[in-house]
């Protein structure tokens, strides 16, 4: 697949095949965290990668009981560091969210290319989540993504554009209109 059939073929995966992600699919999904560009390189992030079951049992309550992340074989924390992020000149807004997103969405589109499905998750419990996997108080717990084999393995369809916004919708030219 070229790089546009893999961003028209993601989905939210919320329903996983019981079976393994093979190592070597492993350490691409690895190397795709770690390739991901950041502000001045910094790479203000670290992810925490689950593979034990009962843990990822324990991760799904703390997703507000989305029961269903029960069933995927792996999920990955995107942790954000703001002390080692590029700060802006003049505030103190830095690129620490921004820098680990752009590598989780890189992480989701490598899985697409190997067969595998992932789901954003945004809705979860940050101080349960911080003190069960004792990450520290000055680390934002950005996101949580499930990875796995979907159950349903033919979901290589391009994404129904008629539910999603028109260009109209969505884009101005030079300026807001």
């Amino acid at each position: 697949m070229n790089i546009h059939e893999i961003i028209r073929n993601r989905r939210s995966v919320r329903k996983y095949a019981q079976c393994p992600i093979e190592p070597e699919k492993k350490q691409l999904l690895m190397d795709a965290l770690r390739l991901a560009p950041t502000a001045c390189n910094f790479q203000p992030f670290k992810f925490i990668v689950i593979e034990d079951s009962e843990s990822i049992k324990t991760m799904a309550q703390l997703c507000k009981s989305q029961s269903w992340i029960a069933q995927a074989p792996m999920i990955i924390i995107g942790c954000a560091i703001d002390k080692n992020a590029y700060k802006k000149m003049g505030n103190e807004d830095n690129s620490s969210d921004i820098d680990v997103t752009i590598a989780l969405d890189h992480l989701t589109l490598a899985a697409v290319d190997l067969g595998l499905g992932t789901c954003w998750i945004g809705a979860f419990d940050k101080q349960a989540v911080r003190k069960f996997l004792n990450i520290p108080e000055d680390v934002n717990v950005t996101a949580i993504i499930p990875v796995g084999y979907p159950e349903t393995p033919d979901l290589n369809f391009p994404v129904d554009e008629s539910k999603r916004k028109t260009e109209n919708e969505l884009f101005c030219q030079e300026n807001w209109k």
